[in-house]
């Protein structure tokens, strides 16, 4: 850790610029040893895939200025007291090379025509930080043609597509040294083009562009990317043998983005809020990269910089539409387990650490899970195998969410999609309250305004039950505080779907049983099935066992975006 040069530095929230941070004294953590292993590994090209605000784009800054031949002055300044200054043999690399650095943070649009337009704006804004070469005479005058296209933002898809390769030529004829490349965020337009449903038209945009500079590229020294997750099947990475990659699991580097524990307590400690640390601890820590202990690096500065106030700063800084599309798609058993997740308690699951966009992204249990713990929203320890499968089973991880501020993120993302909008919870309060007081006619009018507002008949024409079986479950956890959830649970002669056993006195029990009807004019009679089999199948055995009373009991009949309530 660097020593603060001011007797209360400024927390360098927003700042991803590594001369600016160091030049203008803002606390820095001293994450150098990044440069150190990139020397010893001698990797073609470095991977690092980690949740978005854990300190990508700063580490990718920093490792730029360390190389950067054309500020080889300021090296010294800029690392002065850092750990990697202290080794001689790193330092002889500094200033010493061209460095090519994009970010494709901000690649995004609704269209192709638009992610395409901001890439070749992006692309342009890099070639204009190199217009020296317009002159130099080891490019041929086409060559010439070509940077001019290209910087003036005329170029064609097929300029674009090579331009990294290109510019990478350039400078190594230029410099008579190849350069290094850093790409920052690369899956950004990936994922805002599968959000936009044009995914397949940008990816073979995207694909083209990325690895033209990566494979079989003999002018580029090394390379560095950074993104949220590792995107296969696309070819962009397939083909590199002189590959490594590090994620939340493995790979190296596991303490390389966000805090360490002993990296918070000594910011306290220059802060003088110590008695803090236990509080930063309940909100903001709990990942675990690699067996290493890790904070939330953007929320701790902001903590610090907001007064120690504990907020959800994480919740605000981008879109959070693959967990919505997760909880969109979630069956009856996830959302119990978001329930137990909710509840502070564990699932297992295997995990893949390659991400496959496609329209049915997030329907398999275990892409779920990984792309949520790839994002950030989950946490990750231990391999386990499951001895039922043998030995030849996939490891298992234990999956929990890894503090107070994910938890909230979790409660106002699956409150959002089940709403549809921000700022209509209301009207799911109310639906709620009116189950709890048995009020039958409220409970249907609220459920089915719900029903029309949020659901698809895509989402309920595979196995419908299991959806609204899902959704209801779903529901419930915006009162695990007073009612304590039990799904498809054996009582009595069989098993019933959904009971609420109350956390507290006064509150009552309460009993559904689903049915999902195949035509509208069933409802009424499948509604009424259902309730009949509460007490048939004798479901309110736990309900008599634990002396709750009274016990509401609703049959449910669904059919599209239609419900019928039947109570007694």
């Amino acid at each position: 850790m660097a020593a603060a040069t001011v007797d209360r530095p400024g927390m360098p929230v927003g700042i991803s610029d590594f001369p600016s941070l160091r030049k203008n004294h803002y606390y820095f953590v001293d994450k150098t040893d990044i440069i150190r292993t990139l020397l010893q590994n001698k990797k073609k090209v470095t991977l690092f895939t980690r949740p978005r605000r854990f300190g990508k784009t700063l580490t990718m800054s920093m490792i730029a200025s360390f190389f950067d031949i054309t500020k080889k002055d300021r090296v010294q300044e800029w690392f002065a007291e850092t750990k990697i200054a202290n080794d001689t043999t790193a330092m002889k690399e500094a200033g010493t090379s061209p460095v090519v650095m994009i970010s494709l943070k901000d690649v995004s649009g609704t269209t192709t025509a638009e992610i395409v337009g901001m890439l070749r704006y992006t692309v342009s804004a890099l070639y204009q930080s190199y217009l020296f070469l317009q002159e130099a005479d080891c490019l041929t005058p086409n060559e010439k043609q070509i940077f001019d296209r290209i910087s003036s933002g005329t170029a064609s898809l097929e300029d674009l597509k090579t331009s990294l390769r290109s510019l990478t030529n350039f400078l190594s004829r230029y410099y008579h040294k190849n350069p290094v490349l850093l790409i920052d965020e690369y899956d950004a337009p990936i994922q805002c083009a599968w959000d936009h449903g044009c995914y397949d038209e940008v990816i073979s945009v995207v694909r083209t562009f990325l690895s033209s500079a990566f494979k079989d590229n003999p002018f580029i020294n090394f390379a560095v990317v950074t993104g949220v997750l590792r995107v296969a099947k696309e070819s962009i990475f397939s083909g590199l043998n002189n590959l490594v990659v590090s994620t939340v699991l493995h790979g190296g580097c596991g303490d390389a983005f966000g805090f360490t524990p002993q990296e918070v307590a000594e910011m306290a400690r220059v802060l003088g809020c110590e008695d803090k640390l236990p509080e930063l601890a309940r909100w903001y820590d709990g990942y675990h990269f690699q067996g290493a202990d890790i904070y939330n690096p953007w929320s701790v500065l902001n903590y610090f910089q907001e007064h120690c106030k504990a907020r959800p700063f994480w919740v605000n800084t981008s879109s959070n539409s693959i967990l919505r599309t997760m909880l969109a798609r979630a069956d009856a058993r996830t959302w119990k387990e978001m329930q137990a997740l909710l509840a502070g308690k564990s699932i297992a699951s295997a995990i893949t650490e390659s991400t496959i966009y496609s329209d049915h992204m997030g329907a398999q249990r275990n892409e779920l899970y990984s792309v949520l713990l790839f994002c950030g929203y989950l946490q990750g320890t231990g391999e386990i195998l499951d001895e039922d499968e043998g030995e030849d089973a996939e490891p298992l991880y234990q999956l929990s969410i890894p503090n107070k501020e994910i938890r909230f993120i979790f409660r106002r993302e699956v409150l959002y999609w089940i709403n549809g909008t921000e700022g209509t919870d209301i009207a799911l309060y109310d639906m709620l309250q009116a189950m709890i007081a048995g009020d039958t006619i409220s409970f249907e009018e609220n459920l089915q305004d719900l029903l029309l507002r949020t659901v698809s008949y895509h989402d309920t024409a595979k196995q419908p039950e299991c959806f609204y079986h899902g959704l209801m479950l779903g529901l419930t956890l915006f009162y695990e505080h007073r009612y304590r959830a039990q799904s498809n649970r054996e009582s009595g002669y069989g098993r019933f779907d959904l009971a609420l056993f109350p956390k507290k006195p006064n509150l009552p029990g309460i009993i559904m049983e689903f049915k999902a009807s195949d035509q509208a004019d069933e409802l009424h009679t499948d509604a009424k099935q259902a309730l009949a089999q509460i007490d048939t199948k004798s479901y309110l055995t736990e309900f008599q066992a634990e002396h709750i009373t009274p016990v509401w009991k609703y049959g449910i009949a669904f059919c599209g975006k239609q419900v019928t309530i039947q109570s007694a």
